[in-house]
């Protein structure tokens, strides 16, 4: 058995902060909880799952403490993959790098699964699907450790989670969070397919799987983006949509332009996959590449002429600005001298002066109730 310190582990590369956290009690808890289920796949590889890994605690957690081999990982976000990745590393006694794998929500991840360690997702739609993808492809004997912060369930999950196995199960609270056990999995249930929705008013399919932001609805603040398409760097010939969502913005303008190169990007799994099927749906599916990228990390220096982003206002469940920052200076770097960078943000949060020192000159160009549209100058 390794020695596991959870204290040790980091959130890097995403955002860091004092009040931001890599490991919280529910982490803990779901381990405790599954711990007898876990010991018995010792010596069987292959029959552990873990979804929504923050940052490595379950997954590492396992593999240390149980000593476990073959666990099949999805995090839906690419900056919580190299966490993991880099805290697997970085194991006091042992890289752990080699007991897991990283796999998409599906049959490849599921298949012979006895046991699932899951850190519930804030969306209902998102935990369908994932508890529906549970029931269509793992073992008929899995159990599903699903944990989280009590102030952050709601009975509405037992209820999801119900539709795809026959019981479900609370456990206590501890230090404020709970987990519920679900087993005896639904015969008969499939996997859920992408949702989509047509936009009259635009003539445009979204699709979105459950844990796409804003679903197949368009946001109030890209809305207010959309109207300034056309005023949009008129030459430009590379364009980015960074945290593309279910891709409204990268379909809207390539369909406009047809001489732009188009690439949505964002480092959500379930955003790619919800954006992949946006432009399919729109016909166009070779207008616009579709990358999974943490912060225009694969993208090189001044190689953009146009940018848009709505950036995220919160990390988790915590309101905090490390990610809008984080998203402005990965513009700054990868925008071309003279590009633009338009931000829509909530007027609140007057990003203006960071937008000036991370990207360039930076002026308001439209201002509404709750939002506020600029466009930043690259140096």
């Amino acid at each position: 058995m390794t020695e596991f310190s959870f204290d040790a582990l980091r959130r890097a590369p995403d955002v860091e902060a004092d009040n931001l956290f890599a490991v919280d009690a529910s982490d803990r808890l779901i381990l405790d909880e599954a711990a007898e289920a876990l010991e018995e796949t010792a010596g069987h590889p292959g029959t552990v799952v873990v979804i929504g890994d923050n940052y490595g605690a379950l997954t590492l957690g396992a593999a240390a403490v149980l000593d476990l081999h073959g666990i099949r990982v999805h995090q839906d976000a690419r900056a919580g993959e190299l966490a993991l990745a880099a805290n697997a590393r970085r194991a006091a006694d042992i890289d752990l790098s080699g007991r897991f794998t990283h796999q998409p929500l599906g049959r490849a991840l599921l298949e012979g699964a006895r046991v699932v360690l899951l850190q519930l997702p804030r969306s209902l739609a998102a935990l369908d699907d994932i508890s529906r993808a549970i029931a269509a492809y793992a073992d008929p004997s899995v159990v599903v450790y699903a944990g989280g912060r009590v102030k952050h369930m709601t009975p509405a999950m037992n209820d999801v989670l119900g539709t795809s196995f026959e019981e479900v199960t609370a456990t206590l609270a501890r230090q404020k969070s709970r987990v519920l056990i679900a087993e005896r999995r639904r015969e008969g249930i499939a996997p859920a397919l992408p949702r989509r929705e047509h936009h009259d008013d635009l003539d445009l399919w979204v699709c979105a799987s459950g844990n796409a932001f804003a679903g197949t609805k368009i946001d109030i603040g890209t809305r207010l983006l959309i109207d300034h398409l056309d005023e949009m760097v008129p030459d430009a010939r590379t364009a980015v949509d960074l945290g593309c969502g279910t891709g409204v913005l990268a379909a809207l303008l390539a369909r406009s332009r047809g001489d732009l190169r188009v690439i949505a990007t964002d480092q959500s799994a379930a955003a790619v996959e919800s954006a992949t099927a946006t432009m399919a749906a729109n016909g166009l599916a070779q207008r616009v590449d579709v990358v999974r990228d943490d912060a225009l990390s694969g993208f090189d220096d001044d190689s953009a002429d146009l940018i848009l982003l709505n950036p995220p206002f919160h990390v988790g469940s915590t309101v905090h600005a490390g990610i809008a920052l984080k998203l402005f200076e990965a513009a700054g770097r990868v925008l071309r001298p003279g590009g633009e960078l338009w931000t829509v943000f909530n007027s609140h949060l007057a990003y203006r002066a960071a937008l000036q020192r991370a990207v360039g000159p930076t002026r308001q160009v439209d201002r509404n109730a709750k939002f506020t549209v600029m466009v930043s100058t690259g140096r």
